[in-house]
């Protein structure tokens, strides 16, 4: 895509399959993986794309190291071409036509991995069989980024405990210290297993030590919940979560263990705007799953 392209007039009809490349690439990160999904060329990609600047008559795209990023137009156009496709798909599916398998995204914590996540997907897929459904586990900040860009369909996601913020409260959920059931408490510093940040449950350890005038140090740093039972397991410290979903190895430390208080922390339901049949009902299956699931009685 040479700089100095022209554009001519702008042409108010979009191509569909175009719009739907587009999609492909924003969400998959690379336009190349885009092109393995939709079994289609690099060439014919490049087409479609060169296409679409076109037809909006502006630079959609430009270079970024060897991939092409959107432009602020480019996100524009995304977040319609997201919506177009979607009811497209749908109204293909109600006349019986045949459309591109519809897919629907869903974002959560990895803590809900192994009761919520499996229970909503076999809900939704007595009700939309043949559906695919596309499962990200990411850090808060960045699932609320994604429903907002229309790149997730829903999400649930942990907030601090009565932050300002998108999406619908489900409830509130007590941080625990954790550790594993052969950890021997010593004096302090308290060694401490953290997520990446930026992270609530590091912030609110950290915030409670401080408090205390507890000192405290970082043995393991990781980006994943698998990686915070591994070195739970391997007595390298404690760590902060909720009480949910714990292994049967993992405890829950006590007043006696000589730490803080820790505050409670919301959990969200995150939805974009206007979500189009069958990404409503997954929202709606996922919300009743986690009531049901999650959230204390």
């Amino acid at each position: 895509m040479n700089s100095d392209i022209r554009f001519p007039e702008v042409n108010s009809t979009f191509d569909i399959d175009a719009l739907r490349t587009m999609v492909a690439g924003i969400e998959l990160g690379s336009f190349a993986r885009a092109a393995i999904q939709l079994g289609r060329s690099q060439s014919a990609i490049s087409m479609q794309l060169k296409k679409l600047e076109q037809q909006a008559g502006t630079r959609l795209f430009e270079r970024k190291g060897r991939g092409l990023v959107p432009t602020e137009a480019g996100e524009a156009l995304a977040a319609y071409a997201r919506r177009i496709v979607a009811l497209n798909d749908e109204a293909a599916r109600a006349l019986g036509a045949a459309a591109v398998p519809a897919t629907v995204r869903l974002g959560l914590p990895q803590d809900f991995f192994d009761d919520i996540m499996p229970a909503t997907l076999a809900a939704f897929a007595e009700r939309h069989p043949g559906v695919h459904v596309d499962v990200r586990a990411g850090p808060n900040h960045l699932l609320q980024d994604h429903v907002r860009a229309g790149r997730l369909d829903g999400a649930i996601a942990f907030f601090a405990e009565g932050a300002a913020g998108d999406g619908e409260r489900l409830g509130t959920m007590p941080m625990r210290w954790l550790a594993h059931e052969t950890y021997a408490p010593a004096a302090p510093p308290v060694p401490l297993v953290l997520f990446d940040h930026p992270c609530l449950f590091r912030q609110a350890a950290l915030a409670a030590l401080d408090r205390a005038a507890t000192r405290w140090r970082a043995a393991v740093t990781t980006p994943s919940l698998p990686g915070i039972w591994g070195a739970l397991r391997s007595s390298l410290g404690i760590a902060v979560r909720t009480g949910h979903g714990l292994p049967d190895d993992m405890i829950c430390l006590g007043k006696d263990a000589g730490l803080p208080p820790l505050p409670a922390i919301d959990l969200r339901m995150l939805r974009s705007d206007n979500p189009q049949e069958p990404a409503g009902d997954l929202c709606t299956l996922l919300k009743a799953e986690t009531l049901a699931r999650v959230i204390p009685a």
